[in-house]
């Protein structure tokens, strides 16, 4: 993730340690005193789902998969993640509120350490379920809203799921829970990119996650709706003019770009045109702490069956099975190729990928979708829309260099 209110307006947020390293600096309780070494976990608890939402990384259906964890084997589970000093487990799904024993797993996560979170379409979110998750150590919930009323419930595959996410949304800002917005951008939703902002204002919401489409699941049979890179860079642009144009209206919403690290490039380039190369070098350099894509580093995920992949994105591969071996286990094993590879992406870039002068913190971004639209693992991520300029200028900041 990239926050765009701290990077342009110096706004504090509980992630400042995990993501920047800079935790001395804010004044808000932090996630974590230091940058992330171990990955943000993402649990797909269920594959079950209430909704059939076009754009969807796993593939959820309204049955059940086999093979889903039991209640025992979700907190076997969950004692890994401790093991491996995990620092936040994120659940989800499908829809991870049709289990059952949610509640009692969040409780058994926070008991065991782990910062437990929530990704939910927020539908069936009642203000006793949303207080139940709050009482047992939820610290955030995420809720998805992908448009207003009319192109949100075209995406999400049924009518009325605009007003019960909104529902949802209430439930939990009543029982006093963090609750922030999720917004997954395509052709089809892009006009109400104003709309969901001020939604989430008027809600009295402070964080606003606006996700770039990734071609995992059901997204990849939607890549021809994902905007143009002009379009997209277009998209990001507004996401700061409106981040700064509510700052300066004294709302301090916390906004994060998530899923194509060229916003990096971006933002260093934005706030060097709107504030001057001081902010730019402050921005690259905060930046370059976060260490640009966190694919099968920063960030993994744990389908429903336990299979280890290695972001939630990129469900088609499977390092290995937790019911098998540790988490941690799997995590540190270098002999997997991809992983190898992944890890070591920066020498293997090619096209402009391989001399962009802001390589070291965008790092190639989506590998998946360079993967997926030209069978190469190390092409240019198609949705980069940096200018050519910007790509082979000589250096990314005012006396600073790239390496």
């Amino acid at each position: 993730m990239i926050s765009i209110s701290k990077l342009l307006c110096d706004l504090d947020a509980e992630g400042d340690g995990l993501r920047y390293d800079a935790a001395a600096d804010s004044e808000k309780p932090q996630i974590s005193a230091e940058k992330q070494h171990r990955p943000v976990v993402v649990w797909n608890t269920t594959r079950r789902c209430n909704l059939y939402c076009s754009h969807c990384y796993a593939g959820a259906q309204s049955e059940p998969g086999s093979g889903e964890f039991t209640t025992a084997e979700g907190r076997t589970f969950l004692d890994q993640l401790a093991a491996y000093d995990v620092p936040v487990v994120l659940f989800s799904g499908g829809e991870p509120l049709v289990r059952d024993d949610l509640t009692e797993l969040v409780a058994y996560a926070s008991e065991l350490g782990l910062r437990p979170v929530l990704s939910s379409n927020g539908t069936l979110l009642t203000r006793e379920r949303a207080a139940a998750l709050r009482d047992a150590g939820l610290q955030y919930a995420g809720i998805s809203v992908d448009g207003l009323p009319e192109r949100n419930d075209r995406f999400r595959g049924s009518d009325g799921a605009f007003d019960a996410a909104v529902r949802g949304i209430e439930n939990c800002l009543a029982v006093g829970l963090k609750t922030g917005l999720r917004y997954t951008i395509t052709e089809a939703n892009a006009p109400d990119l104003e709309g969901v902002v001020d939604l989430l204002v008027d809600r009295g919401l402070d964080r606003f996650c606006f996700y770039h489409l990734d071609y995992g699941g059901r997204g990849a049979e939607i890549a021809d709706a994902d905007l143009s890179p002009r379009e997209k860079r277009d998209a990001v642009e507004r996401v700061a003019d409106l981040t700064l144009e509510y700052h300066d209206r004294g709302e301090e919403i916390e906004t994060l770009l998530v899923g194509n690290y060229a916003d990096a490039a971006f933002l260093v380039e934005y706030a060097r045109e709107t504030f001057g190369d001081a902010k730019a070098t402050a921005v690259y350099e905060y930046l370059e702490r976060n260490g640009g894509d966190p694919t099968a580093e920063r960030i993994a995920d744990v389908d429903y069956q336990g299979n280890v992949h290695p972001t939630q994105f990129w469900q088609g591969y499977s390092l290995g099975n937790v019911r098998d071996r540790p988490f941690g286990e799997i995590w540190e094993d270098d002999s997997n190729p991809l992983v190898a590879a992944l890890r070591d992406r920066e020498q293997r870039l090619t096209g402009k990928c391989a001399d962009c002068r802001y390589r070291s913190i965008c790092r190639g971004a989506s590998r998946l979708r360079a993967l997926s639209m030209t069978g190469d693992l190390f092409a240019p991520d198609p949705q980069c829309y940096l200018r050519d300029d910007e790509v082979r200028g000589a250096e990314p900041i005012a006396g600073g260099a790239a390496d």
